[in-house]
């Protein structure tokens, strides 16, 4: 630990001499830091966390009890590689989430943007990188090398397969199966899932414009109600809507998709 920075660490946590904590961060009992894990300021280690391998927690993050980041991945190839494991700033993970470090296989790296909410019981497993402001509910689980885009809802007990992505404002409802790609910007519910159309509640809240929320609407429409295969969908999309970002995003989302996207 630096000597310049000032922390309150609880009698009975176990912390390494050779991690680096920032100043103010709280560190409670039973929580054991390893060596090579590195806190920002005013970091919140709750009662009876587990922070280990080469992990990076980000300013103003508080972590409940129960909670393990960094531990090795449970994938059977993972040989003990030094992959890392790198929290934002300013998250919430609650208790008894687990989220793994990367794999040789994968990049060496998972990681979580700022401002994300990580809810209870959920699982990130190694490889996967979540970007900002991402809400996991209860139980959510992402197999290894999952994206998850900014901004992105994933509803309790869902889980979504290996090397899927989940574009950016999607939301995914409760206890949906995820084996493609979802949409940005989109409804996607199911066991199967399936796309309902755009995330009309979370674009509202979002502050989109009606202008974007119309021709997402429109988007959608072919996408999903026009009886196009998605190849058609695509051009028609592309020559009927001509100055939209989210549309043009949309578009990229699907064509560089690598297991398909859901409809």
């Amino acid at each position: 630990m630096s000597a310049a920075t000032t922390q309150t660490i609880h009698p009975t946590a176990v912390v390494s001499e050779s991690a680096r904590l920032g100043n103010d961060c709280f560190i409670g009992p039973y929580t054991i830091i390893g060596d090579e894990a590195t806190l920002g300021d005013r970091v919140r280690l709750d009662s009876h966390v587990v922070v280990d391998g080469r992990t990076w927690i980000g300013d103003d993050t508080h972590v409940f009890p129960f909670v393990s980041i960094g531990l090795a991945s449970q994938d059977l190839k993972y040989r003990g590689e030094p992959s890392e494991t790198r929290i934002g700033r300013n998250c919430s993970i609650r208790e008894f989430v687990t989220i793994h470090r990367g794999t040789e296989g994968g990049g060496m790296l998972t990681e979580v943007g700022d401002e994300c909410l990580i809810m209870a019981q959920a699982h990130i497993a190694h490889d996967c990188i979540i970007g900002n402001s991402v809400i996991m509910a209860n139980a959510a689980t992402l197999a290894g090398h999952v994206i998850v885009e900014s901004g992105a809802n994933i509803g309790a007990y869902s889980g979504v397969h290996q090397f899927c992505r989940v574009g950016r404002e999607a939301y995914v409802g409760g206890y949906s199966v995820v084996v493609k790609d979802a949409l940005p910007f989109a409804l996607t519910v199911g066991n199967h899932a399936r796309c309902y159309g755009l995330n009309t509640t979370g674009m509202r809240r979002r502050g989109y414009s009606r202008e974007t929320m119309s021709a997402l609407h429109h988007a959608f429409h072919l996408l999903l109600s026009s009886r196009l295969n998605t190849t058609q969908a695509v051009e028609r999309i592309r020559r009927e809507i001509t100055e939209s970002p989210e549309v043009d995003e949309l578009l990229r989302f699907i064509e560089t998709s690598k297991r398909g996207v859901i409809k």
